[in-house]
């Protein structure tokens, strides 16, 4: 009898596959998403130093929507473009952590894309 699959385990798997071919430097900090069922979490991080360049969160009191959802994506794909900005950072390699590229993570990264951050 087949069981059912663990998507979470599936998506970590998914994410620790590409976390083997992309990396974030000094110069093109990786952007990396965190997707829960209440909230979204992004951080511009240096892999290279361990730093963590800027984050935003529905969890931020600028974010007027405090859902994961497509309303929400936008609101902190243009805050974390802002305060990449700020920091003078262009360019950054997304890594959507395993999860598909749709739906909220899809707003989030044409949000970001809008607002000026290139990837």
């Amino acid at each position: 009898m087949v069981g059912k699959t663990d998507r979470k385990a599936e998506r970590e798997r998914r994410h620790i596959r590409v976390r083997t071919k992309i990396s974030g430097t000094p110069e093109r900090p990786r952007l990396c998403v965190y997707r829960s069922n209440k909230n979204l979490f992004v951080q511009v991080i240096d892999d290279v130093n361990g730093k963590t360049l800027a984050q935003a969160s529905t969890l931020d009191k600028e974010v007027k929507n405090k859902h994961a959802n497509a309303e929400a994506a936008k609101e902190v794909g243009t805050l974390i473009a802002k305060r990449a900005q700020d920091n003078k950072i262009k360019t950054v390699v997304f890594d959507r952590s395993g999860y598909l590229y749709h739906g909220v993570i899809k707003e989030l990264a044409e949000a970001a894309r809008e607002a000026g951050l290139e990837f």
